[in-house]
């Protein structure tokens, strides 16, 4: 046991001693500052909103009124909030053509002193009749920009056909309100604060911090195999340790420098999403700024946190063990491309797997997958987050993963037993059975 952990230490030490590993570490909360902060930021400079030109293909009420609800659109949600945009109102009437010809050569000039505008909006007595509006501009593949267009003219042209029906324009007013649909999620018959799209991002987020870890440390570890083969180190390293050991201790080192660094990037993003005002203020940006949404950090219930633990160290030994049987049964990095895929495809597949279970996370398809070893580590973190995995179910599926990663181990092993003294010749699938085979 003392030379495991003498392994596990050397692991430890010699990455998290490199200039790679401090580098990355920093780099994580520098990221997450710069998602809250650098939009802000953007938007805080721009001191004037979009440039659009209004034009009515009518007699001009109905354009004055599409101008009046543009030009109440904020950037922001506070009183000092900049408009979105700065508006021009054309009555064009039979015209409309002709003078939004003439508009489109001074859209998206790159020289703002020449006239340049960013949009136009071009309504008409049938577009009233028919719901319909165009618009023509820069930034037409924005969604956000889009999105607000629709939501802001919408209502308007809804109203006015409303009104146009004989129907009061009070009332009108109140039937076009749209709706404000409230989620908010039910975990074994308590309400929490939690809505629809915290847990989607939560899922999420659970998959992808596995699928990176495995990207960045998983493959680490076949590097490392392969790096001290090619130096001859593994003979003197396997005269005083067994393979197993050897083994073993390479993969717990390397997990726990990932989980390492994940802690560090996971606790700055929870301090930037307490403190994030005192930091907007730091860099000089204001809360309407940054049109009132936070640097969102879904809160983890505890028995959702131990689940995802637990399933983050088997996922990460059972792969890390999978891609050190890898590394010992190839000479060069060059060979490992190939080799790998099967690995990969695994993991691709588990990451996949996870917006298969959103709509159906108790169905039969997810019940399956959480019992298959190499996908249950991405699956079950992310049934449970969305729907309360039934206990049986749960330590099933916890056992069945155990299982898988015994039998990868212990293939991986005597794989690693052999592979890692083998110079000069790739080995075949004939090679692997046989290593497994072998006493």
């Amino acid at each position: 046991m003392n030379k495991i952990f003498a392994v596990i230490r050397r692991e430890f030490v010699e990455r998290v001693r490199t200039k790679a590993f401090v580098i990355g570490t920093l780099l994580g909360p520098v990221f997450f500052v710069g998602m809250a902060v650098v939009p802000a930021l953007l938007l805080s400079r721009e001191t004037t909103g979009r440039k659009v030109v209004v034009i009515d293909a009518g007699t001009g009420e109905f354009g004055a009124k599409v101008t009046t609800a543009l030009a109440a659109a904020k950037k922001g949600s506070g009183a000092d909030a900049e408009a979105k945009f700065v508006l021009t109102l054309v009555v064009a009437g039979t015209r409309a053509e002709e003078v939004r010809d003439s508009l489109v050569r001074m859209t998206g000039l790159s020289n703002r002193a020449e006239g340049s505008i960013d949009g136009i909006v071009m309504v008409s007595e049938s577009g009233i009749a028919k719901g319909q509006a165009s618009y023509l501009g820069v930034n037409v593949g924005s969604p956000r920009d889009m999105e607000d267009l629709r939501g802001i003219l919408n209502p308007v042209m809804m109203t006015e056909r409303l009104q146009r029906a004989g129907v009061d324009p009070v009332v009108a007013l109140g039937a076009v309100v749209p709706l404000s649909l409230e989620t908010r999620k039910v975990s074994e018959g308590k309400l929490t604060n939690e809505s629809g799209g915290a847990t989607f991002a939560l899922a999420y987020a659970m998959g992808l911090i596995l699928y990176i870890s495995l990207l960045l440390y998983g493959t680490q570890v076949m590097s490392s195999v392969i790096e001290e083969k090619s130096n001859r180190i593994m003979e003197i390293l396997v005269s005083s340790l067994t393979p197993f050991q050897l083994l073993l201790g390479k993969v717990v080192g390397v997990g726990l420098v990932s989980m390492l660094q994940i802690g560090v990037w996971t606790t700055a993003a929870k301090l930037l999403r307490d403190f994030q005002p005192q930091i907007m203020k730091a860099f000089g940006v204001s809360a309407a700024a940054g049109g009132g949404m936070p640097f969102m950090l879904p809160s983890m219930p505890t028995d959702l946190l131990v689940i995802f633990l637990i399933y983050f160290a088997l996922g990460f030994l059972l792969y890390s063990a999978a891609y050190a049987a890898i590394g010992s049964m190839c000479t060069t990095i060059q060979e490992t491309q190939q080799a790998q895929m099967p690995v990969m495809l695994f993991i691709i597949m588990g990451l996949m797997s996870m917006f298969a279970l959103l709509n159906e996370p108790n169905g039969t398809l997810a019940r399956v997958l959480s019992l298959i070893p190499p996908l249950a580590p991405f699956v079950v973190p992310v049934r449970h987050s969305i729907a309360p995995i039934p206990i049986g179910e749960l330590l099933l599926s916890i056992a069945s993963t155990v299982a898988g990663l015994l039998l990868i181990v212990w293939m991986a092993a005597r794989i690693y037993r052999v592979g890692i003294l083998s110079y000069g010749k790739k080995a075949s699938a004939k090679d692997l059975w046989r290593w497994v085979r072998a006493s």
